[in-house]
């Protein structure tokens, strides 16, 4: 449930919303005086908040999306037949653009002012000369390439058919995407193009379509927003909430918890003998079963090998028998180490003999407070979970102490 509402949210809704609003009533007919000012408004935040954070994803994803709509509004809405500017514009714009949004969202961050940053820039900047150029030499063969409709089942579609498969086809990678990563950036991704769509599809209608297309940035705007969150308030290592979310979240306890501080057993022994990436694997692995940890409880990577969990608005006992059984379910994991001999591609003549991977056991030591006066500080209490945690260490590990 959780991770369809992720997808949904809030890219979805915004793009649910901005088809709602365009067919009411009472802003269909002020959309003229809405979009006169809300996609100047859109576009100038975006930039600045894109230039002030580094996220040339969304400043060039900006530049492509005022850029289009400015070539769409210059060329004025469909004219006759006749007149191929405006179905040059169209076309070319609806193509390009859902391939300059995918193209950028796959693109590595590299900065905005950088060698990178400015070819990136470049690409799309040049475009509309290209199209310029190309379409010049022969404009009714430009425009019937463009608008050539050889697929029958997208006959419905108002957008050409050429056009519309490239932003299905650009839907279906930020799809992909999505499913691989479960990010913010890749969700926003799929319901900015979606907006895209919707735009070019109301083509006959300016003003909606300008106004789709400003959701469109604001979407991309939005994404960018919560991924910034992202790296702020969550570890980039484990995928668990950082040490800054735990600060936040003890702020939020009532007077009724339990705190709890984990640490691996010996993981420097372990990082020194196997290596920081073998070391990553097992925090990572670590983390995934706090993650799963029952009885309402929340994890957080505390710092290093430490991680906190949070049980609000539950019992000493309770709580206790669920860091128990965590504690068991992480020393029953067997982690196996692969050779750092091992070739990272299959060799062509195998031998019949494997070394079979090495596997050891990774376990926990556990400190867990409680606040016993009813008026302890949370501060207080994690570091009474703390002490804890030194007592279960002292006592052999693989444990759990109050």
């Amino acid at each position: 449930m959780m991770a369809v509402l992720s997808f949904f949210l809030p890219g979805g809704a915004l793009f649910l919303a901005s088809l709602v609003l365009v067919h009411v009533p009472a802003v269909r007919e002020h959309l003229p005086e809405i979009v006169a000012v809300y996609p100047l408004a859109i576009y100038v935040i975006a930039a600045v908040f894109g230039w002030r954070f580094n996220r040339s994803v969304l400043v060039f994803g900006t530049v492509a999306i005022a850029l289009s709509h400015w070539c769409l509004v210059h060329f004025g809405v469909p004219r006759p037949e006749g007149e191929l500017a405006w179905h040059i514009a169209f076309g070319s714009a609806a193509l390009l653009l859902p391939l300059n949004l995918l193209a950028l969202s796959l693109f590595k961050e590299r900065g905005i002012f950088t060698a990178r940053g400015a070819l990136r820039l470049g690409m799309i900047l040049v475009q509309p000369l290209l199209v310029g150029v190309l379409a010049g030499r022969d404009p009714g063969r430009y425009v019937d390439l463009i608008e050539n409709d050889p697929l029958p089942f997208l006959k419905v579609l108002e957008v050409p058919q050429v056009p519309a498969a490239a932003t299905l086809v650009s839907l279906v990678v930020a799809g992909c995407l999505y499913l691989r990563s479960r990010g913010a950036r890749e969700s926003g991704l799929f319901w900015t193009l979606c907006a895209v769509f919707a735009g070019f599809s109301a083509a006959s209608r300016q003003d909606s379509m300008v106004f789709f297309l400003a959701t469109a940035c604001l979407i991309l705007l939005v994404s960018i927003v919560e991924v910034s969150h992202a790296l702020a308030f969550r570890d980039e290592l484990t995928g668990l909430p950082s040490r800054r979310a735990l600060r936040e979240d003890l702020l939020k306890l009532g007077s009724d918890y339990c705190l709890a501080m984990l640490d691996i057993d010996h993981f420097k022994k372990f990082n020194d003998r196997h290596g920081h990436d073998v070391g990553d694997q097992v925090l990572r692995m670590v983390a995934f079963r706090l993650a799963q940890v029952e009885g309402g409880g929340k994890a957080f990577r505390y710092g290093g090998e430490e991680f906190t969990v949070i049980f609000p608005g539950r019992a000493a006992d309770d709580a206790l028998e669920h860091l128990e059984e965590l504690r068991r379910k992480v020393a029953a994991s067997s982690f196996a180490i692969r050779s750092p001999l091992r070739p990272r591609k299959r060799p062509a003549n195998p031998s019949r003999k494997k070394a079979a991977p090495k596997k050891v056991s990774v376990t926990i030591s556990i400190g867990a407070a409680w606040p016993r006066a009813g008026s302890a500080s949370p501060d207080e209490v994690l570091k009474a979970a703390d002490k804890a945690l030194y007592r279960a260490k002292k006592k052999g590990r693989n444990q759990v102490s109050t």
